[in-house]
């Protein structure tokens, strides 16, 4: 018995240390990672900003009443084309005139009491001089004198307001441009400040919109722009920029734009939703990527390279223009290297990968790439047969 119990021994150690050996290679097998890997390409990028926006007239009043009465005459009518200075309609000019007769009569009754207060004046200080007439005398004349003049400069002051009024009352075009709308009719009473026209100036018209925060230092007054609206959608108009906002809006994070476009012929009406194109310049040799292959993290952006032995290494990138889905890439990576593009959110440097294409398949040495309208599956069943 005891001697069977001596051979069974040497059985049970070399058990015991193949299931320790067992043990420790399960503890040191490693999982790839399913990943879609994409190389870093080169471009000839022509850099252009692709803008939304919209339409404005350059210039645009609504033309108020300057002075309360009845609408005589009403020149106009919407849509109409007018010139600077044209007149529109006339609030009662007859009876301007006959305010500014009144008070030009008024003028000449004031100068007249001016006149008689210099005469009494003068007949006062001879007889002061005689000690005939009190300084009282003397000093009530010289203000009588001094009340007349006065007088006078406020007739003088009403003759002013009464031709102004007169010239309020017919109402002109404060540019050239079109009658957008008109708000009052012949025979009508207006009051001080009522609207009665707008007016609209088409040629030019402006085109307003915003460009992303990372592009406002390419944004330069006099750059062309291609401009296309719903209307005439195989067309192109073209305008320069001429005004940039001093500022970045701090809600959106966006620069304010304007540019003006030629409008000769009044096809372009403001309000039209419109497409803005900025070409800026060409530049060869552009290193691109995927968009989806950077991540923003705390301490900038950064991308997954797949290093020759399968494993991937993080790498900081400073990202530039954005196109096509596609991201230019200024400094961190060269061309022909192997980017992450799907599965990244899980891996760290160092992990080992396994190539896969956007369809979840391994990928091969014939078939690199994969139909791009696939969805890249990442499951824990794939992970499971990326071992096997």
């Amino acid at each position: 018995m005891r001697n069977a119990k001596l051979r069974s021994a040497p059985v049970a150690l070399l058990t015991m240390l193949a299931l320790a050996c067992a043990e420790e290679e399960v503890e040191v097998a490693e999982i790839a990672r399913p990943v879609v890997v994409r190389p870093v390409e080169v471009f000839d990028l022509e850099e252009r900003i692709e803008a939304t926006g919209e339409l404005r007239a350059k210039d645009h009043a609504t033309i108020a009443s300057e002075v309360p009465g009845r609408i005589t005459e009403l020149l106009v009518e919407e849509g109409q084309r007018v010139e600077e200075g044209e007149r529109l309609l006339a609030i009662d000019p007859e009876k301007r005139n006959l305010e500014l007769l009144d008070a030009q009569a008024r003028v000449t009754e004031a100068r007249a009491s001016v006149a008689e207060a210099k005469r009494e004046l003068e007949r006062v200080q001879k007889l002061h001089d005689q000690d005939i007439a009190s300084a009282q005398a003397l000093d009530r004349s010289r203000t009588e004198l001094a009340l007349a003049r006065s007088r006078e400069e406020a007739a003088a002051a009403r003759v002013g307001v009464s031709r102004r009024a007169l010239q309020d009352a017919e109402v002109r075009a404060p540019f050239a441009g079109s009658v957008a709308a008109r708000t009052v009719s012949r025979g009508e009473y207006v009051q001080v400040g009522q609207p009665l026209l707008d007016v609209v100036a088409l040629d030019p018209i402006e085109v307003e919109f915003t460009v992303a925060e990372r592009d406002s230092a390419l944004v330069r007054e006099g750059l062309e722009v291609s401009v296309r609206v719903a209307p005439y959608p195989d067309e192109r108009f073209l305008g320069r920029v001429t005004v940039i906002s001093p500022t970045i809006d701090t809600r959106t994070r966006t620069l304010r734009v304007k540019a003006q476009i030629a409008n000769a012929d009044a096809r372009l009406r403001p309000g039209l939703f419109a497409r803005a194109d900025l070409g800026l310049a060409r530049r060869e040799g552009v290193l691109m990527i995927p968009e989806e292959a950077v991540m923003l993290r705390a301490a900038g952006e950064l991308v997954y390279v797949v290093t020759d032995d399968d494993r991937v290494k993080k790498v900081s990138v400073e990202t530039g223009t954005r196109r096509d889905r596609r991201v230019e890439i200024r400094s961190g990576l060269a061309a022909g290297q192997d980017v992450v593009i799907r599965g990244q959110a899980t891996l760290a440097d160092g992990t080992l990968v396994s190539r896969r294409t956007l369809d979840g398949k391994r990928e091969s040495s014939e078939l690199n790439v994969a139909s791009e309208g696939s969805d890249f599956a990442a499951d824990a069943d794939r992970e499971g047969s990326a071992v096997q």
